[in-house]
């Protein structure tokens, strides 16, 4: 599915529900240093913010949170304020409050422990196993992250193997190298 055509699928189901009010789940894009960010908020908070393809996002979206979606700037416009300000160095914490709906039971947990890591830090994989008293879980914790349906809020970019390499990033390499660099040239006040 092109671009154009998730938009024409978006204001078709957005003309579906005329006289409801907005849709129970906004849904957009946002461009920024790291590349295109599909975002997807509920009434509770941010539940996409992912790398995947616009497409796949909506239909994940639409089979596991709910089918009236569409665009909505009220709700998606101070996400991307956030994200702009988080890419400029000026926010550390995102305000914005996360919803794992499209997270199952176990990756909510470990991505709650990785929503703990400060800015500007690292931990491993091994230490947020340990930290949900799964240790030897390394596959399990890795899949969780790998599978972070919230990212740069959740910040999955701050797990790296624990011989310091980064690891695998859905948005790559290069990527999660980019957002660690920001945090800590603002951590260092440069």
């Amino acid at each position: 599915m092109s671009s154009s055509d998730l938009d024409a699928l978006l204001r078709v189901t957005s003309s579906t529900y005329k006289g409801e009010g907005p849709p129970h789940i906004a849904f957009g894009t946002y461009d920024g240093a790291v590349g295109r960010l599909v975002l997807a908020v509920t009434g509770k908070g941010i539940a996409a913010c992912s790398f995947e393809a616009e497409n796949t996002v909506f239909e994940r979206v639409a089979k596991e949170v709910g089918t009236f979606i569409g665009p909505d700037a009220r709700r998606l416009d101070p996400v991307r304020r956030e994200l702009d300000a988080y890419f400029s160095g000026r926010l550390r914490t995102f305000a914005t409050p996360v919803d794992l709906a499209l997270a199952t039971p176990f990756a909510r947990t470990v991505l709650q422990k990785t929503m703990a890591v400060p800015y500007g830090t690292t931990t491993t994989y091994e230490e947020i196993g340990a930290s949900i008293g799964r240790p030897r879980a390394l596959r399990a914790v890795g899949n969780a992250i790998g599978a972070n349906p919230v990212c740069v809020i959740v910040p999955c970019h701050r797990v790296v193997r624990e011989d310091g390499e980064l690891g695998d990033y859905a948005g790559g390499v290069a990527a999660k190298q980019h957002l660690l660099n920001v945090e800590r040239r603002v951590s260092a006040g440069r």
